[in-house]
């Protein structure tokens, strides 16, 4: 009897270290700090919280984000200093923010009459865009995922009417990336502006006008109580492409597998993203609309001059900036590529659908 308890207590303790080995062996936690560029009431800051979610998830709960609205832990608009210098791990923001430090910042973002979301993601993770993006990224230590795209904006909120192109002669306006430089030209003075901060400046009168994003984020900031006049189309923003920023050292430091979780989450927060605004913008609309906001198109001679000075920017600067040379001529290229395709397809049957009483 005492030699068979031997055997069992020894069987029990062998079994015993068998279960407790995968944990001697098991990854550490994974602790990271997430940086966003948008305040919590801003659609776009759930993509992060999307993201941190589906990396808690698919790690089993052994890689956790915490995620920090604007301003928390760094300005709107300091994010990539802090990954660049690793005082955060992660940020997620809208790289055209960082146009001051370089214009080619703006190609990973959206720029005037760049491309819709789609092609965006197309020119991302099928044609070189990824690739050459995280070129330029590189000398910011920074390793980039897609993570979202707020589709074609609205051309923002007016306070008073525009009639021509003459009436856009002076005003101060709230706007971000290389759009601004084209406003310059237009006549108009623009202000980068961080999104929480908008609403104060157009209230306090600071600003004649803002664009923000959309019906859905528009209506939550309550812009429409001090600018009436919403215009359309956003021309400097057929789509705009969001982004997480690594901290290059970090994202090497993990392991296969957590590169494989980051990445699949990156994607998930990406689509999620789209189909959020294209699910919240419509009644949006129609609630704005019917508290009193006038929707306006922006007059023909105004989308003429944006175009044309669009073009001319956009061409200086590849006469000026080799990066900018080497990545725009691509994106310029697979632009007229994909608009070529949607002219038949995708625009086609939009005009026939949207022509229709559905």
């Amino acid at each position: 009897m005492q030699r068979r308890s031997i055997v069992h207590a020894g069987a029990a303790a062998g079994l015993l270290a068998a279960t407790a080995a995968p944990a001697v062996h098991a990854q550490p936690v994974v602790r990271w700090r997430l940086a966003s560029s948008f305040p919590k009431a801003i659609g776009a800051f759930s993509g992060a919280t999307v993201f941190a979610r589906h990396v808690q998830a698919l790690s089993g709960g052994r890689f956790d984000i915490s995620v920090h609205p604007a301003g928390e832990l760094v300005p709107a608009f300091g994010v990539v200093d802090a990954v660049q210098q690793g005082t955060v791990e992660i940020a997620h923001t809208a790289p055209y923010y960082f146009f001051g430090k370089d214009d080619v910042f703006s190609l990973g973002c959206a720029i005037p009459f760049g491309m819709n979301s789609r092609q965006m993601t197309a020119w991302m993770l099928e044609g070189n865009g990824l690739r050459l993006m995280r070129e330029f990224y590189a000398g910011y230590n920074i390793h980039n995922f897609p993570g979202g795209n707020t589709g074609a904006q609205m051309g923002g909120w007016y306070r008073k009417e525009v009639h021509s192109l003459a009436d856009m002669k002076g005003l101060k306006m709230r706007i971000a990336g290389l759009a601004g430089k084209v406003m310059a030209r237009m006549g108009v003075v623009p202000q980068n502006i961080p999104p929480g901060e908008i609403y104060q400046a157009l209230e306090k009168g600071t600003i004649d006008a803002a664009e923000l994003v959309g019906p859905f984020d528009d209506q939550k900031t309550g812009l429409s109580k001090v600018a009436p006049y919403y215009y359309y189309p956003g021309w400097w923003e057929g789509s705009t492409h969001v982004e997480f920023f690594i901290h290059d050292k970090a994202f090497a430091a993990l392991s296969a597998e957590n590169k494989a979780v980051v990445e699949a989450a990156a994607g998930l927060a990406h689509l999620q993203m789209q189909a959020f605004y294209d699910a919240a913008n419509p009644l949006a609309l129609k609630q704005l609309v019917g508290s009193g906001a006038r929707l306006r198109p922006f007059p023909a001679d105004v989308m003429r001059k944006a175009f044309e000075e669009s073009r001319a920017l956009c061409n200086e600067l590849r006469d000026s900036n080799p990066a900018w040379r080497r990545i725009y001529t691509d994106f310029e290229r697979f632009r007229a590529d994909q608009n070529l395709w949607f002219r038949f397809s995708e625009a086609g049957f939009d005009r026939f659908m949207q022509a229709q009483k559905l």
